[in-house]
């Protein structure tokens, strides 16, 4: 897992409309980077219902979040829709993995992002990470709130 104190790594995803989303648009925010298995799995599915009822405390503290899987655009779109949920969702799908490997978030075993939580600093600076046991637990928001207060 990608440590305190690290630079980000360089990295291109796509947005929920396929649009190139990259370190440069993170700089100058806190952000909040949440690694997740797979679109539409019960476990992700809580986790970000979990997540969108603290959204308006994480922004009060500055922060803003993005959820990061290796599915494709469309799917983590209609997955956010379906939800409900305001959190932008951020493709990593091709090539496959290549942040979440950079960040150390990868679970090469099922080639998908293990369930993992990053924050940045507004200077591009890893303040804070964590990763899950296992994908199938549920980091919950107060690690956010730890994180953020690290």
């Amino acid at each position: 897992m990608i440590a305190p104190g690290e630079r980000v790594p360089e990295f291109t995803l796509r947005d929920e409309r396929g649009r190139p989303f990259t370190q440069d648009d993170i700089a100058g925010a806190t952000t909040v980077f949440v690694f997740f298995p797979n679109a539409f799995s019960p476990v992700c599915t809580d986790q970000f219902n979990v997540y969108q009822e603290v959204l308006d405390e994480l922004k009060a503290d500055g922060a803003e979040i993005f959820g990061v899987s290796c599915d494709q655009s469309w799917s983590l779109r209609v997955f956010r829709e379906q939800l409900g949920v305001d959190i932008p969702m951020l493709s990593d799908f091709e090539p496959k993995g290549a942040m979440s490997k950079a960040f150390g978030a990868y679970f090469e075993p099922a080639g998908f992002s293990n369930r993992a939580l990053v924050i940045v600093d507004p200077d591009g600076v890893v303040k804070w990470s964590y990763q899950a046991p296992t994908p199938d637990d549920l980091p919950g928001a107060n690690l956010i709130f730890d994180g953020l207060a690290a």
